[in-house]
């Protein structure tokens, strides 16, 4: 049987919220991570969802997406399944799609760039997914908890994050690669404010935002929960989808917030999985 190749190729790549921590819960007893193995339906295998594994094969994707890239941590849900599920649901006819995970947990925007192992494993699968066809349609960036941690890492991050997007734009030879970058949820010390403002003002051409803040946190105070994930994931989908030439389009880069997500969210365990989009106004 011949391997299934995708049409549409997306990038998934950051740190361990990209991976995916929803349902990763750590035993108070002995302290280590395991996963409770709750997919929700948004998330479930989908014949038109691949991913592209470690050893470079086209295969059907599920979560953890990740499990065998970020293979040094327990994954769990991330955004990614629910972002390709959702934009099958919106658009039948968009096409297989090909997930490539990229991204590591624990790592810092430094650790991404040019001429590191995680900068060369980027560029090394994308132009692998690319080599017998199909289309690579964006990036979806989600990093920065562990520059949070230092105030010099923290000022300097706008800057290290221009240069990783200019720089992959160079090397996977697409000057224009769609990016959609997430806005910090949360991070691993006291200046999240400094990252998340360095990521809102992000004013590169086709880099869009997407905006995590308030969405509920696994018990770390760091990780998405799972709902979480989903609700992200489609929102990511909603603002790919609305960069597309279509009679809808994006005004222009600024941020797009999730609001009234306490309401969502404390309304009880009846809509858990009922996941409602609110546009920010």
């Amino acid at each position: 049987m011949s391997e299934q190749l995708p049409q549409n190729i997306f990038i998934l790549a950051g740190q361990s919220n990209m991976a995916g921590r929803g349902g990763v819960v750590n035993n108070t007893k002995n302290g280590i991570a395991s996963w409770d193995g709750i997919v929700p339906v948004q998330c479930q295998p989908n014949p038109s969802i691949l991913r592209l594994s470690a050893s470079l094969t086209w295969v059907q994707a599920h979560e953890p997406l990740h499990a065998d890239i970020d293979y040094n941590k327990t994954n769990g849900v991330g955004p990614g399944m629910s972002f390709a599920n959702a934009i099958l649901t919106k658009v039948p006819n968009f096409g297989s799609i090909g997930l490539v995970p990229c991204a590591m947990g624990g790592t810092s925007i430094s650790e991404w760039a040019k001429g590191g192992f995680l900068y060369d494993q980027l560029v090394r699968r994308t132009q692998f997914a690319l080599q017998r066809g199909g289309v690579i349609r964006a990036m979806l960036w989600y990093q920065g908890e562990s520059d949070t941690q230092i105030r010099e890492d923290a000022d300097a991050y706008k800057g290290r994050l221009d240069r990783f997007f200019i720089d992959l734009r160079a090397d996977l030879g697409y000057p224009t690669l769609p990016i959609i970058q997430v806005a910090l949820a949360s991070g691993e010390g006291p200046y999240v404010e400094i990252v998340r403002n360095a990521q809102l003002g992000i004013n590169l051409p086709n880099v869009q935002c997407v905006d995590a803040k308030g969405l509920p946190l696994e018990p770390d105070r760091v990780h998405l929960t799972t709902p979480a994930q989903v609700q992200l994931g489609q929102v990511l989908t909603d603002a790919f989808l609305q960069s597309l030439p279509s009679p809808i389009h994006i005004a222009n880069n600024s941020c797009r917030r999730f609001s009234n997500l306490m309401f969502h969210f404390l309304i009880g365990p009846l809509l858990r999985f009922v996941l409602f989009i609110v546009p920010f106004t």
